[in-house]
C-alpha cells in the first residue's frame, strides 16, 4: 500500500542498472514507485511525483566522465522543472551514477540547477573500480533523508565505483559546505574515527572523506554508497550466520517516509 499517495519517480537511461533495486526499496517502505526512462519523461511531468531518484549504474558507459552525458541531458530535458521540484520542497536523491549525475548538472553541491560544476567525482585515487563495505558517519541528521539516525552514527553500506573522489573547486568551496552543513556522510574507519584518508576506510580518495552531500536547503542528497544494496538482512556479509533483519541502507529510505509524513505538500 502506497504511503498517502507520495510517490517517486527513478529514472533510468542507457547503462542504468540500479533502478529495479531502488524502486523495491522504496515500495518496501510503502512509497510508489514508478520507472521511467529518460527518452519518455517528456511525456510526464515531473511535478506528479514527490521524489525523484537517479539511481547507480554507468549511465551511457561513463564516457567523457561519469555522469557526464546524462547530467547534460538532465539539464536539456528537465532543467526547468527541476528548478521548480527542488524549490518546493521536494525531494531528489542520486545515488552513486545518480549523484555523478547531480554534480554534472549543476544541482549539487547548490540550491538549482547550473551549466558549470562546480565539484567533481574524479578516478578513485586506487585508478581502479572499488567494490567493497564501507563505514559513514552520519555529520547532518536534520535533512529529510537521515531524519532517522543520530548525529555520529556510524552506518555500513557497500560502495561500487570507479569515479567516486569528491572533489572540490577549492579549499574555499570545501569549507562553505562545511559551514552550511552540507556533508552529510564521510567515510570512518570501523570504530567511527575520521579516516583522513586511508584506504580502503576512504575507498576512492574523497577530499575530507566526503561519501555524500546536500543542498543548501537540504531536499538534494547524492552518496557515493549503495543504500539499496544494504536494504535487507539478506544482502549484508553476515548472511548465512546471524544477520540483522535489515541493513543500514533501509534508514535512509525510512527516514524519506517521516520526512513525507510530517510534509504536506
Amino acid at each position: 500500500m502506497s504511503l498517502n499517495g507520495f510517490k517517486a519517480c527513478v529514472l533510468r537511461t542507457g547503462g542504468t542498472n540500479c533502478d529495479l533495486e531502488t524502486s523495491i526499496a522504496l515500495e518496501e517502505v510503502g512509497i510508489k514507485a514508478e520507472i521511467i526512462h529518460m527518452n519518455r519523461i517528456e511525456n510526464k511531468s515531473l511535478l506528479d511525483y514527490h521524489l525523484v531518484v537517479f539511481p547507480g549504474g554507468f549511465s551511457y558507459g561513463d564516457y567523457v566522465r561519469a555522469g557526464a552525458v546524462w547530467g547534460k541531458n538532465v539539464l536539456v530535458k528537465l532543467r526547468i522543472e527541476l528548478e521548480r521540484f527542488i524549490e518546493e520542497g521536494r525531494l531528489v536523491l542520486g545515488i552513486c551514477n545518480g549523484f555523478q549525475v547531480l554534480v554534472e548538472a549543476g544541482i549539487l553541491p547548490g540550491d538549482g540547477v547550473s551549466e558549470t560544476p562546480s565539484a567533481a567525482l574524479a578516478n578513485n585515487s586506487s585508478a581502479r573500480y572499488e567494490c567493497r563495505w564501507v563505514w559513514l558517519r552520519v555529520e547532518n541528521n536534520e535533512t529529510p533523508f537521515t531524519m532517522m539516525m543520530e548525529k555520529g552514527e556510524v552506518l555500513r553500506i557497500p560502495v561500487g565505483h570507479a569515479e567516486g573522489r569528491f572533489l572540490t573547486r577549492s579549499e574555499k568551496d570545501l569549507e562553505e559546505l562545511k559551514k552550511n552543513r552540507q556533508i552529510v556522510f564521510r567515510y570512518v574507519l570501523p570504530n567511527g574515527d575520521c579516516a583522513n584518508g586511508l584506504y580502503p576506510f576512504n575507498p576512492n580518495g574523497s577530499t575530507y572523506d566526503v561519501a555524500g552531500i546536500c543542498n543548501r536547503k537540504g531536499n538534494v542528497m547524492g552518496m557515493m554508497p549503495h543504500p539499496e544494496r544494504a536494504f535487507f538482512g539478506w544482502q549484508l556479509v553476515e548472511w548465512g550466520k546471524t544477520p540483522p533483519e535489515r541493513g543500514d541502507g533501509r534508514k535512509i529510505f525510512e527516514s524519506i517516509v517521516k520526512y513525507f509524513r510530517e510534509r504536506i505538500y
